[in-house]
């Protein structure tokens, strides 16, 4: 988990996540919602070997510029929402969803730090994540 400012895009943090949970366990795939849904991140998840199961968005075109974006498209298309997610996984997310909602709901949505410095710290309330 990496708490970032409001303006940090989940896709410019994603390599920093991937490269720090390398460092305790082997990463194969990356399991993403629609928030990941761009070509950069499948770009950059191919490019470390990484497979990307991420939901497409429901305005999703297959004409991207990705060739894994594209297939993943396709896929979703072809085969509908509930077999896609059955044939992928993706219905493991929840977990993941999980662990964040527990957190803010212990620490809150917001983050009452004056400087990033503070909102690293752990032990307060007010966390932003």
């Amino acid at each position: 988990m990496e708490v970032s400012a409001d303006d940090a895009h989940d896709v410019r943090m994603l390599s920093g996540l991937v490269d720090e949970a390398e460092k305790n366990v082997r990463v194969a795939e990356v399991i993403g919602d629609g928030a990941c849904d761009s070509g950069v991140v499948y770009d950059l998840l191919v490019a470390e070997g990484l497979e990307a199961v991420i939901k497409p968005r429901r305005n999703s075109r297959p004409d991207t510029r990705s060739p894994g974006r594209r297939r993943a498209v396709e896929l979703i298309r072809e085969l509908g929402y509930e077999e896609w997610t059955r044939l992928t996984g993706y219905g493991s997310i929840w977990a993941v969803e999980m662990v964040y909602s527990t957190f803010k709901r212990v620490f809150g949505e917001g983050c009452v730090a004056r400087d990033f410095e503070h909102r690293e710290r752990a032990g307060g309330e007010g966390w932003s994540l």
